[in-house]
């Protein structure tokens, strides 16, 4: 498997997994992921800032995230707890896998190299939010040794559980 930078012709096979995602969660109850996110122009933005990335099985894109080395505005003030550490943090957004490769380890394959390159950068710690009612993320975090730390609210006040893992 490679794990690489998305490139343009990654794009449909990014938005046939966040589909696939959307109905999932849908289906679940949950209420992200709708009104349109993410869409076309976030992912072709998300590759133009250079924090697109996806987990390739095959020649075909199985997983993708994005991961940003460098502040989330949304995560200054935090809520009902508190982070770990203040120290410099790398936030990943918008993880999804193809509903073909559930369940075989790929957002743990991909969070895997996420920390490689934190480690490369000489960053220590990853941060990432999830609805409240997403109990799949909560379980993916959960394995991957990440710890709640408290409730943050999204630009649009949206209610989000925050989590913090240590390197």
């Amino acid at each position: 498997m490679e794990f690489r930078k998305t490139v343009e012709s990654d794009i449909d096979s990014i938005m046939n997994i966040f589909n696939q995602a959307k109905a999932y969660m849908k289906e679940q109850g949950i209420d992200q992921w709708n009104n349109n996110y993410p869409n076309y122009e976030v992912v072709k933005n998300d590759i133009k800032d250079g924090v697109s990335y996806v987990l390739v099985k095959d020649n075909n894109v199985v997983g993708t995230v994005v991961a940003i080395f460098g502040e989330e505005k949304n995560y200054k003030n935090i809520y009902d707890g508190k982070w770990i550490s203040n120290e410099e943090y790398a936030v990943i957004h918008r993880i999804a896998i193809d509903s073909n490769y559930k369940g075989l380890g790929i957002a743990s394959i991909i969070f895997k190299n996420i920390e490689d390159i934190c480690i490369n950068r000489s960053i220590n710690s990853i941060r990432v939010d999830t609805h409240e009612d997403n109990l799949s993320m909560q379980n993916l975090l959960a394995k991957n040794c990440f710890q709640y730390c408290g409730v943050i609210y999204l630009e649009d006040k949206s209610k989000r559980i925050a989590f913090e893992k240590i390197l």
